[in-house]
């Protein structure tokens, strides 16, 4: 459990209030604002530096909180994790496998939670770290679809009992319902650290959805969608690409992360 000066940073940090109870309604307010206040973005795998900054649940609270940076989705929803059990959420890891030019990655590619709330209205998924996720919490046991201000999810099972999740009739990613515990994710952090093949050490992105769209940061090329309006600007020199974090994510770099291979937003 984190203590209460550290719940109080983390709820200021993403604009929200705490909750008197662990409601459905308290859930709903607490994702949507995490989803639109901390990036997901992956600098420091580009960096290369070790784990922590890279970490799962409490380590990356430094990261988030402290240094007011955004986190891949073992970072992300990790901390959400350790932010919802210290609230009253019953709350446990779930494992997934995003759909990637046509195939699924590795398991355990993909961190998500689910949420039990205090009224009973759930099980609910949450997902605070995924680049073009939901804002709200879907439900996890309804099979319609569920309309959310970024798309229209829905949950289809499969023929091996898991579930895939659809934004806007495409595959995001195949979703375990077993159980897991955060620590069952680590070698996949090591991996993604690591490997050659791994798309976070070729794609550097940083991605924020706002009110009325999405700003997104992928190597030097600054994507902004307003409305249903995307306009794209290349960024030529370094001072830009720093001007670009600090103003667009609130983020404070001493140099750019370096750029490799074709930079992707999810």
């Amino acid at each position: 459990m984190l203590d209460a000066k550290t719940v109080d940073a983390y709820l200021e940090r993403i604009g929200a209030k705490r909750p008197e109870r662990p409601t459905t309604q308290a859930l709903a307010h607490l994702h949507e604002r995490h989803v639109l206040s901390v990036p997901f973005e992956n600098i420091d795998f580009a960096l290369g530096r070790p784990s922590p900054p890279v970490g799962l649940g409490e380590p990356a609270l430094d990261k988030i909180i402290g240094q007011n940076r955004g986190g891949c989705c073992y970072e992300l929803n990790g901390a959400f994790y350790e932010l919802l059990l210290s609230l009253g959420f019953d709350v446990l890891p779930l494992a997934g496998r995003v759909l990637e030019d046509g195939e699924f990655g590795p398991l355990l590619g993909h961190l998500t939670l689910g949420v039990q709330t205090e009224d009973g209205d759930g099980p609910w998924l949450a997902d605070v770290g995924y680049g073009q996720g939901f804002r709200r919490p879907l439900l996890l046991a309804s099979r319609a679809p569920q309309p959310d201000a970024q798309g229209t999810f829905e949950l289809v099972e499969t023929s091996l009992g898991d579930l895939d999740l659809l934004r806007d009739g495409e595959v995001q990613y195949r979703l375990e319902l077993r159980p897991r515990e955060l620590a069952d994710f680590a070698p996949m952090v090591w991996w993604f650290r690591s490997a050659p093949q791994s798309p976070f050490l070729a794609r550097q992105v940083c991605s924020l959805p706002t009110a009325d769209g999405r700003v997104t940061l992928a190597g030097r090329t600054l994507t902004r969608t307003v409305g249903g309006d995307k306009t794209k600007r290349e960024l030529t020199d370094d001072q830009a690409v720093l001007d670009a974090y600090r103003t667009w994510f609130g983020i404070e770099l001493a140099a750019p992360p370096p750029t490799t291979g074709a930079p992707q937003d999810n």
